[in-house]
C-alpha cells in the first residue's frame, strides 16, 4: 500500500456520521485527519496550521463550501489559498460540478461517497501538490539567480546539464549519439532515455515554450513527469497520457510541449513511437529509404484527453532513428523560409557508419556551429542506430 502518513487531510462536514466515517476511512488508508464541524471552524484550523489537502462537503449552515474555498483561493499566504480542495457534494448534477469547479475545487466526490474513488482522487491530488511545491522551490531558485543575469544564466547552466545526460548512452548492439545547443545559456529542449518495467529503452525527446530560465523549468517537469510516468505505465503511449494530465494539471493551458519517445527492445530491435506534437521520427533504413513517422496528438498541455497512439517500427542491424527538435530546421538564407522535415529527410546520409556520423552529417547541413550568429532556436538531437551485422 502507498505511504500516505504524511498527508494530513481536514474533513470538513456539518454530519457528525459522516464526519466520523469520512475519519475512519482516511485513517485506515494511511492518512493522518482532523474533523471540523462547519465552515467557519475550518477556517480558524485552517489558519492556525493548513492541511494537505482538503475534504469539504459543499452544503453547510454558515459559510457553506464555495464560500470557504472562496475565502482561502483568495488569502494572501500561498499555502492556505494553494491548499488542494476535493469537494464533496449530495446532488451529482452537472450543475452542482460545475458550481463546485468554479468555486475553486480542484476536484469532487458525489455522496454517497465511494471508497476507492475517493483515495484515488486524494492520492492524485496530493501527488500533484508534492509535484507543485518541487516545481516552487525550483521557480524560486530562478528567480533569485535572475536577479543578477550573469550569475544567473551560469547557476542555471550547471543546473539543467545535470538534467541532461553528459555521455551517450552505453547498449550492446547498438550506438547512440546526442547533441544539444541552447540560444542561450538555458534552453527549453531536453532528451533523455530510462529503462521501463517490461526492460525496454524509452529514448524520450521534449521542446518546451520559450527560452531561458522560464523554459528550462519545464525542462525540469519534463524529466520529472517522465521519469514518474516510467514507473507506473509500461507502454509509451499510456505514459504520454499520464506526462499530459499531470503537465495540464498542473499549468492548464498556459504552458504546453512537444514531446516524442520511442521505447526500443534491444533484443529484437522492435520499438513503439509515440508522438506528441513534435517533428517527425526519422527512420534511417540501410537500404537507403526514410520512414518518417508523425506525431498524432497535439502538444502536451493543450487539451486534457487527447488520443495518444503508438506506431510501431522494425530496426534491422544498420538502420537508425533520429529524434529531434525544431531547431533542427533553419532558416534559408533570405530568412523568410525554415527547412521541412521532407527537406530533411532528403539529407540523410544512409550509408553513415555510425550513429555519430549520421547525426554530425545532419548537423553540419542543417546546423553548422558558427560563433559569428546564433542560432534562432534551442537545438536538440538524439540518434540511435543498430550496429551492422559484421
Amino acid at each position: 500500500m502507498t505511504d500516505n502518513s504524511r498527508g494530513e487531510i481536514l474533513v470538513v462536514d456539518d454530519d457528525a456520521m459522516s464526519r466520523r466515517v469520512l475519519a475512519q476511512l482516511l485513517s485506515a488508508a494511511g492518512y493522518d485527519c482532523r474533523v471540523s464541524k462547519d465552515g467557519s471552524e475550518a477556517l480558524d484550523i485552517i489558519h492556525a496550521r493548513a492541511p494537505s489537502l482538503l475534504l469539504l462537503d459543499f452544503d453547510m449552515p454558515g459559510p457553506n463550501g464555495a464560500e470557504v474555498l472562496r475565502r482561502l483561493r483568495s488569502d494572501k499566504h500561498l499555502t492556505v489559498a494553494q491548499i488542494p480542495a476535493i469537494m464533496l457534494t449530495a446532488h451529482g448534477s452537472e450543475e452542482s460540478e460545475v458550481s463546485c469547479l468554479q468555486a475553486g475545487a480542484d476536484d469532487f466526490v458525489t455522496k454517497p461517497v465511494n471508497a476507492a474513488v475517493l483515495r484515488a482522487r486524494i492520492e492524485t491530488q496530493l501527488r500533484l501538490r508534492s509535484m507543485r511545491q518541487q516545481l516552487e522551490r525550483q521557480n524560486a531558485e530562478l528567480e533569485k539567480w535572475r536577479r543578477d543575469l550573469e550569475r544567473d544564466l551560469a547557476a542555471a547552466r550547471l543546473t539543467q546539464q545535470s538534467l541532461i545526460p553528459q555521455k551517450p548512452m552505453v547498449l550492446p548492439g547498438w550506438q547512440v549519439a546526442t547533441c544539444y545547443r541552447p540560444v542561450i545559456q538555458v534552453g527549453g529542449d531536453i532528451y533523455g532515455w530510462l529503462r521501463m518495467k517490461d526492460g525496454r529503452i524509452l529514448f524520450w525527446i521534449a521542446d518546451g515554450t520559450g527560452h531561458g530560465a522560464a523554459a528550462a523549468l519545464l525542462t525540469t517537469l519534463a524529466k520529472l513527469l517522465f521519469h514518474h510516468g516510467s514507473g507506473e505505465h509500461d507502454t509509451p503511449a499510456s505514459l504520454m497520457e499520464a506526462v499530459n494530465h499531470d503537465f495540464s494539471s498542473i499549468f492548464g493551458a498556459r504552458s504546453f510541449m512537444t514531446a516524442m519517445c520511442v521505447a526500443l527492445d534491444p533484443a529484437t530491435g522492435q520499438g513503439g513511437v509515440v508522438g506528441a506534437g513534435h517533428p517527425p521520427l526519422l527512420v534511417v533504413r540501410s537500404a537507403g529509404k526514410t520512414q518518417s513517422i508523425p506525431s498524432v496528438a497535439p502538444p502536451l498541455g493543450l487539451i486534457k484527453r487527447p488520443a495518444f497512439s503508438e506506431t510501431r517500427i522494425d530496426l534491422e542491424p544498420g538502420d537508425a532513428f533520429l529524434l529531434y527538435t525544431d531547431g533542427l530546421f533553419p532558416w534559408s538564407k533570405d530568412e523568410r523560409h525554415r527547412l521541412t522535415p521532407q527537406q530533411l529527410e532528403k539529407l540523410l546520409n544512409h550509408s553513415a557508419p555510425s550513429a555519430e556520423a549520421l547525426l554530425n552529417g545532419i548537423l553540419a547541413q542543417t546546423a553548422p556551429e558558427n560563433p559569428a550568429k546564433s542560432a534562432p532556436d534551442d537545438l536538440a538531437a538524439l540518434a540511435v542506430r543498430r550496429v551492422a551485422e559484421q
